[in-house]
């Protein structure tokens, strides 16, 4: 008697062929979520982050009126809500601008260009805040101060 057992075999076929897709799909994702997606993240929290500090160097240069002495201004800033999906902070050390990330590759810095009229400039801000810029000053000098609008209490 002869054993006919070629029915199964478009079923082993098939079962061999969604195996092999399985695993194609299975080594794809690896390779992507283990090194290219994050590098990747990484690489646009680094760009966002520098952009964000840039922007709001600037921000915090143009807030400083060029010849008042007398003066008391508050200036939003607009920042990004997350960089990379997490909040951040962004400090003053030594007039310069850092930010402040959970992911050690995002890293900004940015030198603020003051007048030597400006005494000091201190304060930070986060991520989730609005920001403002204040400044205010007399004839004896001006200072420059990162804070929360909600810091401010009523004044706009």
């Amino acid at each position: 008697m002869i054993s006919d057992d070629r029915a199964v075999t478009p079923a082993v076929g098939k079962a061999l062929e969604v195996g092999i897709v399985l695993l194609f799909v299975g080594v794809m994702t690896t390779a992507l979520y283990g090194g290219a997606v994050p590098d990747y993240r990484d690489a646009v929290g680094a760009e966002v982050g520098d952009r964000a500090v840039v922007a709001a160097a600037e921000r915090v240069e143009n807030a400083v009126p060029p010849a008042a002495r007398d003066v008391r201004t508050v200036h939003g800033v607009d920042l990004p809500r997350s960089i990379r999906g997490e909040n951040y902070r962004i400090a003053v050390e030594n007039r310069t601008l850092v930010l402040d990330h959970p992911a050690a590759a995002v890293d900004a810095r940015a030198r603020l260009a003051l007048p030597d009229r400006v005494e000091s400039v201190d304060g930070a801000w986060r991520s989730s805040d609005d920001a403002v810029v204040v400044v205010t000053g007399d004839r004896g000098g001006m200072s420059v101060e990162l804070t929360a609008r909600a810091e401010l209490g009523g004044e706009r």
